[in-house]
């Protein structure tokens, strides 16, 4: 009897849902984290030594601990408190974190880039702090980041592989297991590449794009 059967066409809904899982966590991760990063990295751009210190403790230690023993050790607490969550949620709660870590650093130094001539200059035109915020230090700070942010954002594409690791079904996870019933490693492990390399190669040349327009 043959235990493993030949890549066919029926396995295309299983690797297209590998895909989307992995696009959707991605997703997921990228806009939560830079939502958090920004509001991180504009409390330590702002905040006095000791706060900075805190802060910078605690994003130490999500930025030095490698990513799959932050999703082991989580799922494992979680589930011994009598709380678990799904592959998904803790997935995702974990990369945002992760995320959030990295975006905060790219934030802040878009905070500290703006010149504080150019801050004093919007507020004796009479705009108010947070209109300074708003409409100065948040388009200036940002813009000059941007490359930054993408090269973050690429990295969290890849890295969400690793969430394969508590059972989350994204695309790596899928070529484990089509692997195990076909025994074709090369040509699905190259199939995978290619889907991260077209998702990675097209944005990042999208951001030399724009920091070279940013140059002009």
């Amino acid at each position: 009897m043959n235990l493993f059967t030949p890549l066919s066409w029926s396995d295309s809904g299983f690797i297209l849902t590998g895909i989307l899982n992995t696009v959707y966590i991605s997703v997921v991760a990228i806009i939560v984290g830079s939502l958090l990063g920004l509001l991180v990295g504009f409390v330590r751009a702002e905040s006095n030594k000791s706060i900075n210190m805190l802060l910078g403790a605690f994003l130490d230690v999500l930025r030095s601990v490698p990513l799959i023993i932050q999703l082991i050790l989580f799922t494992t607490f979680i589930g011994a408190m009598g709380y678990p969550l799904n592959p998904f949620a803790a997935g995702s709660i974990i990369l945002s974190l992760y995320t959030m870590a990295f975006m905060s650093e790219v934030f802040r130094s878009g905070f500290d880039s703006v010149p504080t001539s150019t801050i004093k200059a919007a507020r004796s035109l009479g705009l108010n702090y947070l209109q300074t915020v708003r409409y100065i230090r948040i388009p200036i700070g940002m813009r000059a980041v941007f490359p930054s942010w993408l090269g973050v954002a690429l990295s969290v594409i890849k890295d969400s592989a690793l969430v394969s690791v508590i059972g989350y079904m994204e695309l790596l996870r899928t070529a484990e297991q089509l692997i195990s019933r076909t025994q074709q490693p090369i040509m699905i492990l190259i199939g995978v590449g290619l889907f991260y390399f077209m998702i990675s190669y097209p944005l990042s040349r999208y951001g030399k794009y724009v920091e070279r327009k940013m140059e002009i």
